[in-house]
């Protein structure tokens, strides 16, 4: 779903005001509040520790404007970048991965620390405010395979982390419905174009941040207090 198709959709919800207004230009308290849609889920019971220096996590869990704005703000996180995986080089280009025919998704690529956060408490949150596990090939206003919820393993580690954890949870009932987080090895991660960086950081009252993603960001605070940092990590520096 590109630019002008996201508006269409807000126009829908009777907002076509705000978005008349421009990127920037309308504050978050003009709209009406997101339902808290975040869930406080227990922790992965198999999250073996990490002494490696760096790791890196792949997710993808509907815009990644959101997913990344989220990340961008967890302690022990240093980079976060926006981008596409699970297609070919050659379609690794929004307007052609918005047709929902290149095989790629809308996905973040995380550099962690895991001596201040693991790939389990990664997860942890992507479970609990980045994504509805629950929604096959949509999230909230955007719908197509390129908007799908899938983890991208990087090693056998990550990936029993990953399924044990899918299977604790499911086995728990902690979602009305069902788990349908696809999990497959890591692809090639290629980064989106430069304007889609830092996205929610730099607009924050862009009218789908504010009804979208900006809850997130609160339910990140309320949830993970000990993880949430106040000053994002960004792609670009920011003034």
């Amino acid at each position: 779903m590109n630019l002008t198709q996201r508006s269409r959709r807000l126009r829908n919800w009777g907002i076509a005001a705000a978005l008349a207004a421009g990127i920037g230009v309308v504050a978050v308290s003009q709209f009406p509040a997101e339902a808290d849609s975040a869930v406080a889920v227990p922790p992965p019971a198999f999250n073996p520790p990490d002494a490696a220096p760096t790791e890196t996590a792949t997710l993808s869990g509907g815009c990644f404007w959101g997913m990344q704005g989220v990340y961008e703000h967890v302690k022990g996180v240093t980079r976060v970048i926006a981008g596409y995986t699970g297609g070919a080089a050659s379609t690794a280009q929004y307007e052609i991965v918005s047709t929902g025919a290149t095989g790629h998704a809308e996905s973040i690529q995380i550099t962690f620390d895991p001596k201040v956060i693991s790939y389990g408490q990664i997860l942890q949150i992507y479970f609990s405010v980045a994504a509805d596990p629950t929604e096959l090939n949509y999230q909230g206003p955007d719908s197509g395979t390129q908007y799908r919820s899938e983890i991208w393993f990087a090693g056998p580690t990550q990936q029993k982390i990953a399924a044990s954890y899918i299977a604790q949870l499911s086995a728990a009932h902690v979602f009305a419905a069902p788990i349908v987080v696809r999990l497959d090895p890591a692809r090639p991660f290629y980064q989106a174009e430069g304007y889609h960086q830092d996205f929610l950081v730099r607009n924050p009252d862009y009218p789908y941040i504010a009804y979208n993603d900006i809850p997130k960001v609160e339910n990140l605070q309320k949830l993970f207090p000990g993880l949430y940092r106040a000053n994002p990590v960004t792609v670009f520096p920011t003034s």
